[in-house]
């Protein structure tokens, strides 16, 4: 088989971060739309998608910066896997069509997951590397972490699939891994589950969060 990994340029691959950027956002409008009788569903998608926008906005910034630097420019050839547009493209595509025929809570949620564990998310933090500012970099990683935290603890509170909260809480417990953990001031054993600590290290890393 061929290889998808392609010399491609930053802008061809900030234009496509964008474009799934918008489609996860418009994504999580929808399901906010479709869960609108329950208020703190309702919330819970809402703020989603505003997490989407503020991505966005962001890589925006990111393109402002390449166009007017011609150290870095938008032409940069960059190594990429050009198999991750089309299959997040093709899970996006699928996911809508999913929610307009009608969908699960539980589905919705295993949805969000596959999304916030895909390669785009590591292509956003790398992309906000550009505006030199640490605390933009930083601030995408806290809100995925804050995103993280919410989903593991809506899987828990509205359905019983073990499987899909232990997913979730691995995902979340890796992404607090990369350095982003707050320190927990040698409090030790807490009574808590391992579950609910991992919650709360996530609200505390979202709650340090610039801006």
């Amino acid at each position: 088989m061929a290889s998808s990994i392609r010399r491609t340029t930053v802008g061809e691959v900030l234009d496509l971060a964008l474009d799934l950027e918008r489609r996860t956002m418009a994504l999580y409008a929808e399901l906010m739309r479709h869960f609108g009788d329950d208020a703190e569903l309702r919330q819970f998608w809402f703020a989603m998608a505003r997490n989407e926008a503020g991505h966005c906005g962001a890589l925006m910034l990111v393109g402002c910066i390449l166009r007017n630097d011609p150290e870095l420019g938008l032409a940069t050839r960059i190594l990429f896997d050009t198999h991750t547009g089309i299959r997040l493209r093709s899970l996006l595509t699928g996911f809508r069509r999913e929610v307009r025929q009608g969908t699960s809570l539980e589905r919705s949620f295993e949805m969000a997951l596959d999304l916030e564990s895909s390669e785009l998310e590591d292509v956003v933090v790398d992309l906000l590397q550009v505006v030199r500012d640490p605390a933009w970099r930083d601030r995408a990683v806290k809100m995925l972490i804050h995103d993280l935290g919410d989903l593991s603890y809506m899987i828990e509170k509205h359905t019983n699939d073990a499987d899909l909260l232990a997913r979730a809480d691995s995902l979340l417990e890796r992404r607090l891994g990369q350095g982003y953990a707050p320190d927990e001031g040698g409090k030790g054993d807490t009574g808590e589950t391992p579950q609910k600590t991992l919650r709360g290290r996530a609200k505390r890393v979202s709650a340090a969060r610039p801006g």
